[in-house]
């Protein structure tokens, strides 16, 4: 079983959304999809400033076994990227929640409406199994 932070929202597509409550969002993708990726070797992170969307694909990041295409779970703007992760694409794997995250956000609608909680993104795992 994956962890899932009670904290955070999940979108079915497997991203995770972390609300700071301010307006703003840290993105980035389960544990369960850095699990089943394998390990991680390129992430492609959004341009600063580009607007987003809620479901515009916005990058894409590659494993030893696939590449796999990024959505955005939110509509707004990109305030910031998490440029580690071009030297250091694993940190997805090691900290998927904490150090691996890939974006923030400035939303430009603030109700995260249709992203999940935790149990409702865990019943969706066990439904996939």
């Amino acid at each position: 079983m994956s962890n899932l932070p009670a904290n955070l929202r999940y979108a079915e597509s497997h991203e995770w959304v972390l609300d700071h409550q301010d307006g703003t969002v840290t993105i980035g993708i389960t544990d369960h999809a850095q699990e089943a990726l394998g390990d991680v070797v390129f992430v492609e992170l959004p341009e600063v400033g580009q607007a987003l969307n809620k479901g515009q694909e916005f990058g894409v990041i590659e494993s030893v076994k696939a590449a796999s295409d990024l959505y955005s779970p939110v509509s707004g703007d990109v305030i910031d990227v998490n440029e580690a992760l071009e030297d250091s694409p694993e940190t997805v794997n090691e900290a998927p929640y904490e150090a691996g995250w890939i974006m923030k956000v400035r939303l430009t609608d603030t109700t995260l409406e249709g992203l999940l909680d935790a149990d409702a993104y865990q019943a969706t795992l066990s439904s996939d199994d």
